[in-house]
């Protein structure tokens, strides 16, 4: 029986017998993520825009601010609506149509993140209070998925938070009429950098960082979001139990990776001042 046979037939017995000498079929140590790139304004008709890759995972986000009216509940608060798409042409997996279960879970999970890390005050979306505040549609389309969407996706969104700027609006409260001063743009106010680092556990042994092979093998799968080195969201879903030693691990990887990510975000933002 040739390689590519016995993987078809016996996928966790092939990955047992790489992760009992502590690597993975692509050459990847257990605990070790792969390269991460980012790319900023790709889309020049957004209000912000970035591209993320890691590994062979790529996500692109676009952010556009719309006026609307404030939740009354919440009326100086403006509105965030993060949305994944998992396009067909990510995987054979999806289909053209309505979004499927997973990518609404992805829309919750990052709201979620985003929300927890208190990433974005809403307040400062405030035009009006109860009258008019910006709402941010952020669109995250997957364009190659092999695993760890999430985390693409989160890194995605919050680097193109750092590329929007909202025109200065005029709000007249009596007409209700607006007009837009484009010549007067305000940045996005970025209180943190929320990156989220997912793990799966495979034939009992902890994995970083996973493809699509691997999370399909996965017993559990573990992410955790980090923000100013701390962790501020985490999610478990699967049986195996993760002992202390395990999670803090895991934490200590995702901070390594945050770390990683501000100084990259940093890096553009000094570029594009200069």
């Amino acid at each position: 029986m040739d390689l590519k046979t016995f993987k078809l037939l016996h996928p966790v017995k092939y990955y047992k017998d790489y992760l009992e000498n502590n690597i993975r079929p692509d050459g990847r140590e257990l605990e070790e993520l792969r390269p991460l790139a980012i790319s900023f304004d790709v889309i020049k008709s957004a209000d912000g825009s970035a591209i993320v890759k890691v590994g062979n995972t790529t996500v692109v986000c676009g952010i556009k601010a719309e006026l609307a009216t404030p939740n009354a509940l919440a009326p100086g608060h403006g509105f965030l609506v993060p949305n994944v798409d998992l396009s067909p042409v990510s995987s054979p997996s999806y289909r053209p149509g309505p979004p499927c279960d997973e990518a609404q879970v992805y829309s919750q999970s990052v709201a979620d993140a985003i929300s927890n890390a208190r990433c974005i005050d809403l307040q400062q979306l405030c035009i009006s209070p109860g009258k008019l505040v910006w709402c941010l549609y952020c669109d995250l389309v997957c364009l190659d998925h092999d695993g760890c969407v999430l985390d693409a996706a989160i890194i995605a969104l919050v680097a193109a938070f750092h590329t929007v700027n909202l025109p200065t609006i005029q709000y007249n409260s009596d007409t209700e009429e607006t007009e837009a001063d484009i010549s007067r743009l305000l940045p996005l106010t970025v209180d943190c950098v929320p990156v989220t680092t997912s793990f799966v556990m495979v034939a009992g042994r902890l994995i970083a960082d996973p493809t699509t092979e691997e999370e399909k093998l996965a017993s559990t799968t573990l992410t955790v979001t980090v923000s100013d080195g701390k962790m501020s969201f985490f999610n478990q879903s699967g049986g195996d139990p993760m002992d202390s030693r395990t999670l803090k691990k895991c934490t200590d990887s995702a901070i390594k990776r945050e770390r990683s990510v501000k100084k990259m975000i940093q890096t553009m933002q000094r570029k594009s001042s200069s």
